[in-house]
């Protein structure tokens, strides 16, 4: 009988390797955030660690000649075929072969060498665990499978951080449909194979990466817990628990930060009495944000012009008017005060076209244009209207002048607004109505 392509109990997993949850609360760590390192950087290794890896990297090499490296000697679980084609074993798509010359290489040994302080006996045992969990429970064969398609839609890779990593985004708690959301979170089968389903997600994160030296190997991840079901509190503790042992495990430094937002009050709760297990190096691994916070702590790590728009970024959906690439500024607004933003159009027949967000919203703005000639008459295009989304507009522009964008503060807290815009020519529709052809 063929096995079946689950994840077990982990209380049958071998237990003799210390973890530990990284959990902070974004209330409680957000000042004391130390500034991102970046990954694998250009600089010279230290050279204890150029030995570490010069040895990992020849154990590792001299277990895959040997036919050892995945092979169990006290549990037979592979077939004899698998241990003959260790050779071309691989990680993420990256030959652990040295010989090969991939650069990517040295890149995933690292990764393993650093989660264990750099001893090669102890990064060796992890890789090997590692290895065996992916082969017995096909890990490598996962991006193939298909899952619910409601549920294939609550993943997506969406734009990068400020340092160029990828970001994915899961929304965990947000299913149309009641009944496929009884029955993801009910019985265990059923719980198994969305944790079978977030390994894909992780997956297809990871493939995004090109494991260059000096690159940013790593992925942010996103978990969206709106509208997630509170009476399954106990579902998601038991695959929270068995998702952050497989990450700990198997996924060593592969993930930048794991940002949970939208997270209920019971589950802030829940995760309180973990704080006191964090290890201190890795104590912003994970970060809790609650309902008010969101757009705030992502606009710490993603650029606004690369967060969604339904997070209180700038970017939209198959968008024709703007990309990431356009410059986007920014604009304080002090509390109590109305704050104006001007974009200046130098020449006429122009159509200009603008995105402006305010953080936190709780804002009114009105817009208008005013001319440069001061006989010609201001065109009022917004009144005093609250804004409560991201909003864009266009106008077409007859004579050089400005749009001016005034937004009214009434809040006693400081905000931050973000716009962008770009300026065509264009011929007014009425134009085109009277040419003949």
């Amino acid at each position: 009988m063929p096995e079946e392509k689950v994840f077990p109990s982990f209380d049958d997993e071998d237990t003799s390797s210390n973890s530990s949850t990284i959990i902070v609360n974004d209330d409680l760590g957000a000042n004391q955030e130390s500034p991102n390192v970046k990954e694998e950087n250009n600089d010279e290794m230290k050279l204890s660690a150029k030995m570490a890896l010069l040895d990992f990297r020849c154990r590792v090499e001299d277990a895959i000649l040997s036919n050892y490296l995945v092979y169990n000697k006290k549990k037979v679980i592979f077939s004899k075929e698998d241990i003959e084609n260790q050779r071309d074993i691989s990680l993420w798509g990256v030959p652990l072969l040295s010989s090969k010359g991939h650069e990517g290489t040295d890149v995933i040994l690292m990764k393993f060498l650093k989660s264990k302080d750099y001893k090669v006996s102890e990064a060796f045992k992890a890789l090997r665990k590692a290895l065996r969990w992916r082969m017995k429970h096909h890990v490598d064969d996962i991006l193939g499978e298909n899952f619910s398609p409601e549920v294939e839609n609550l993943w997506h890779a969406n734009g990068k951080d400020k340092d160029g990593r990828p970001v994915c985004y899961q929304v965990l708690g947000n299913f149309k449909n009641k009944d496929l959301d009884r029955e993801m979170w009910g019985s265990h089968e059923e719980r198994q194979d969305l944790i079978r389903w977030r390994i894909q997600c992780l997956e297809k994160g990871i493939r995004l990466l090109d494991f260059k030296p000096g690159g940013h190997n790593s992925i942010v991840l996103v978990y969206d817990l709106r509208n997630s079901p509170g009476i399954a509190m106990k579902e998601i503790r038991w695959i929270t628990k068995r998702m952050l042992r497989i990450i700990h495990d198997n996924y060593p430094g592969l993930i930048h930060k794991n940002i949970i937002i939208n997270v209920p009050v019971w589950f802030s709760t829940l995760h309180a009495l973990n704080l006191r297990v964090i290890q201190q190096r890795s104590k912003n691994k994970f970060i809790f944000v609650r309902p008010t916070r969101v757009t705030d702590t992502l606009l710490k790590y993603v650029s606004a012009e690369e967060l969604m728009a339904h997070y209180g970024g700038l970017r939209r959906e198959q968008d024709m008017e703007f990309s990431p690439s356009d410059k986007v500024l920014e604009a304080t607004v002090k509390p109590n005060i109305s704050t104006s933003i001007r974009i200046p159009v130098k020449q006429g027949e122009m159509t200009v076209t603008w995105d402006l967000m305010v953080v936190g919203y709780e804002v009114a703005y009105k817009e208008e244009f005013i001319p440069e000639d001061d006989c010609s008459y201001s065109v009022l295009l917004q009144s005093n209207k609250k804004m409560e989304t991201l909003i864009r507009n266009s106008f077409h522009i007859r004579e050089p002048g400005n749009i001016v964008i005034t937004i009214h503060n009434h809040t006693s807290k400081k905000k931050m607004a973000f716009y962008r815009y770009h300026t065509k020519p264009s011929i007014p529709i009425y134009m085109l109505q009277n040419c003949s052809f």
